[in-house]
């Protein structure tokens, strides 16, 4: 069974509808002992990254989530949750929340203005390509595995993650951003496989495969 962690930050139905397209066994689940016991984890979201961090507190979600991770369990953070796989977010917090700490580094707000001076809209909607990030091995992905450089897929965010060894794609607007991320069994997309067409279909299917061979 694939958790997809319900954390009170929607489009948990869209993400369920995608796994089960490419052959998941996906259920939308709470409790912290259902997570414990899943085969993998999903963790999507939108919205602040304060409320998801002190709703996944509470309910006892980030210490089980934390512990699975530490565990090689396979986990895939979509947009929000990716950048809970960080150790801190400035969103919605006073000055910061915390995340699962799995990749150091703090989640800030994206700039409206490139080097150049050139403006950019912020929140970053619609598709647009991801690339290898500088130094990362793409082709070792196995995330990735059949999905060339210069891909496009749908990304709807105003914040973005900061630079890291754990950087496999980036994604240019108004800056060059993390768009995949990896440690260990841990991945982050900070774009919606579940609503970009054939190419989200098949970074899906590329995580059932990591789910069965473990």
């Amino acid at each position: 069974m694939i958790a997809v962690v319900d954390y009170c930050k929607g489009n948990l139905k869209s993400v369920q509808r995608g796994l089960a397209a490419v052959g998941g066994e996906a259920e939308i689940v709470s409790d912290p002992a259902r997570i414990a016991s899943a085969q993998a984890i999903v963790l999507p979201g939108v919205g602040a990254f304060a409320d998801a961090s002190a709703s996944m507190l509470q309910s006892g979600q980030m210490e089980v989530i934390r512990e699975r991770i530490a565990q090689g369990v396979p986990f895939l953070g979509i947009c929000l949750g990716l950048h809970l796989l960080f150790a801190e977010g400035t969103e919605g917090g006073n000055p910061t929340a915390p995340g699962l700490g799995v990749i150091p580094g703090v989640v800030d707000r994206m700039h409206s203005h490139d080097e150049s001076g050139a403006f950019y809209k912020v929140p970053h909607v619609g598709w647009n390509t991801i690339e290898p990030a500088v130094g990362s091995n793409w082709d070792a992905c196995r995330l990735l595995a059949g999905i060339p450089e210069g891909e496009y897929f749908y990304f709807t965010h105003s914040y973005i993650a900061c630079e890291s060894e754990c950087m496999v794609a980036t994604t240019q607007h108004s800056v060059a951003f993390p768009s995949v991320v990896q440690r260990g069994n841990a991945y982050g997309v900070q774009f919606h496989p579940e609503k970009s067409s054939d190419a989200g279909l098949a970074v899906l299917r590329n995580f059932m495969s990591i789910v069965k061979e473990g």
